[in-house]
């Protein structure tokens, strides 16, 4: 097990260089100057030619390049050009919101997967399961953003239920103003996990060893829960873990909509004010905690699946 994870944390130093190669291009190819939004009003040829050769933007993107890369392996993240401080203490400031986000978002994705799809699994071809297919489909296919002004709409300033952004100042004001943000995250994973865990309970109580349980007198709800879920959770976690990578998209999204003080409405700005320095560590960051994810995803799956444990590490 320790030789398979060591394998995979150095997988991760490539995909670390190619993920720092693509932003550091796609971050030159959006539209504007640095030097200009720094300058504002105040921008001329000379002072703008001037900010370049301090910021390093006068020499060849290849150059460049290097000299990012340098940097990265000294622990220099640079300085924001907006906000005048180290890219490393802005954006780790920044991570704990998005981190409690995708956290949050997870646990409610799972309290609303789980029961959905038992009850799915258990009424296959009836109505409860032809209500819940439709209502996860309907959730796939609404973009999160949508989603989150529909919530905002209905739960804030319809009913009063929540509030419409911020993140408070102490736990129980964090979990209750990300309540809406991670509910909106969630939406768009749960019907997933909902649609695995149907399948992959469905397949499990018409296995043989459900009809063993049966045969033996154990009542239903401990064939259910005890046997039949516990080997059909399975392939459900496995989607959810490839599917928080795609949480962590969404939340760039969701963030800005919410005014969460988070990456993702980090980036946004920085993007607005061409921020190199902010946008390549935000995306960086963006990109190691999906691979982490993927990680604990495999990890997991191991641990639990002695099938997936002898085929991956012997």
């Amino acid at each position: 097990m320790l030789t398979y994870i060591v394998r995979r944390l150095l997988l991760m130093i490539p995909v670390a260089l190619g993920i720092t190669l693509a932003v550091f291009l796609l971050v030159r190819l959006i539209p504007g100057d640095p030097a200009r939004a720094i300058l504002g009003i105040h921008a001329t040829p000379v002072l703008m030619a001037a900010v370049r050769a301090r910021l390093g933007l006068d020499r060849g993107i290849g150059m460049q390049y290097l000299l990012y890369l340098r940097s990265l392996v000294q622990g220099d993240f640079g300085i924001s050009y907006y906000y005048g401080q180290p890219v490393a203490q802005l954006v780790l400031g920044r991570m704990v919101p998005t981190l409690v986000l995708l956290l949050y978002s997870t646990i409610i994705s799972l309290v609303i997967a789980i029961p959905a799809g038992i009850l799915a699994a258990t009424q296959q071809g009836r109505g409860a399961d032809h209500v819940l297919r439709v209502v996860a489909t309907a959730g796939l296919g609404l973009p999160s953003y949508w989603t989150g002004f529909i919530l905002i709409l209905l739960l804030s300033v319809t009913f009063h239920l929540f509030p419409i952004a911020g993140y408070g100042n102490t736990w129980g004001a964090r979990l209750y103003n990300l309540f809406l943000p991670a509910l909106t995250c969630a939406l768009n994973v749960a019907p997933l996990v909902m649609r695995a865990l149907r399948t992959s309970l469905g397949e499990a109580l018409g296995a043989g060893f459900i009809d063993t349980a049966r045969a033996k007198g154990l009542p239903a709800r401990a064939v259910l829960l005890s046997h039949a879920l516990r080997v059909a959770i399975l392939p459900a976690l496995h989607v959810l873990g490839l599917n928080i990578g795609f949480l962590v998209g969404n939340t760039v999204l969701v963030e800005n909509v919410f005014a969460v003080p988070g990456l993702g409405q980090l980036m946004i700005s920085s993007i607005g004010t061409r921020d190199y320095p902010t946008i390549q560590m935000v995306t960086l960051m963006f990109g190691i905690i999906v691979v982490l994810i993927y990680l604990i995803t495999d990890l997991g799956q191991i641990m639990l699946d002695p099938r997936v444990r002898r085929s991956e590490i012997g």
